[in-house]
């Protein structure tokens, strides 16, 4: 599933989201003057290699120098290749807007960091020994998302399904879209576990754990009187209310 947009309207510019954008597109332009030893060594150094800090004798002797704990920021924009951004990117800027707009530019950043750290960590404690570095901005994402079925899981999300060569479109809400990710997310993780070879290089528990992040850290960073079309049950009704966008 890949989505083309959702149903919800931004109210405020987005600046944190937009800064974001920009961060990564550098990051990864700057990628593309390197040569292919020079990229391996900049992704080992400010990718997180789990390895190199559940085994510092091992990474040591590997040749890792000491700390190196800006891996656990900066790891979230490098990106692996062309695919890898333009996916990231792009889910980014679908979700992140409406979230943006609940907590404001400041807030959002702290959030989006705290979800990718989030990832992060989760994915060391399922990969301990790995030594392959994890770059990209999905973990934070993954959170930006988790925070957005929370919110506005009546939106509708106009999503890309491609079935054999055949693109097919659908509006879903976003409950649904959301939740599908969660579930594949989750059976690949277990898939990883069980036949790490069949894992696809992807950090699927690092997903799970941005999301899970994204639900649990929401209540702290949202701003009650931004939340323009949130979800609200009404206990007293049995029904929920979605706001009205007020511009503050």
């Amino acid at each position: 599933m890949f989505p083309i947009r959702d149903s919800i309207p931004r109210v405020h510019k987005p600046w944190a989201v937009w800064s974001i954008l920009l961060l990564n597109i550098a990051v990864f332009m700057l990628q593309q003057g390197m040569t292919e030893q020079m990229l391996v060594s900049f992704l080992h150094l400010y990718g997180v290699v789990p390895a190199r800090f559940t085994s510092p004798e091992w990474a040591l002797f590997a040749g890792y120098p000491r700390g190196g704990y800006i891996a656990f920021l900066t790891h979230m924009f490098i990106h692996g290749g062309w695919l890898h951004i333009i996916a990231n990117m792009w889910t980014l800027w679908i979700f992140a807007d409406n979230i943006e707009d609940v907590m404001g530019p400041v807030r959002f950043v702290l959030f989006y960091l705290a979800c990718g750290l989030s990832a992060t960590v989760v994915h060391i404690l399922f990969n301990a020994d790995s030594t392959i570095p994890v770059v990209g901005a999905s973990g934070a994402i993954a959170g930006v998302m988790g925070a957005y079925l929370l919110l506005y899981p009546h939106a509708k999300v106009f999503t890309l399904i491609p079935v054999l060569f055949f693109p097919l479109f659908f509006e879903l809400p976003a409950a649904i879209y959301l939740g599908i990710w969660f579930l594949t997310q989750f059976f690949s993780g277990v898939t990883s576990i069980v036949a790490p070879q069949q894992g696809g290089g992807i950090a699927w528990w690092a997903h799970l754990g941005g999301f899970a992040a994204g639900i649990v850290l929401l209540p702290y960073f949202r701003r009650n009187d931004r939340c323009y079309f949130c979800y609200r049950p009404d206990p007293a009704r049995r029904t929920a209310v979605v706001e009205p966008p007020r511009r503050g």
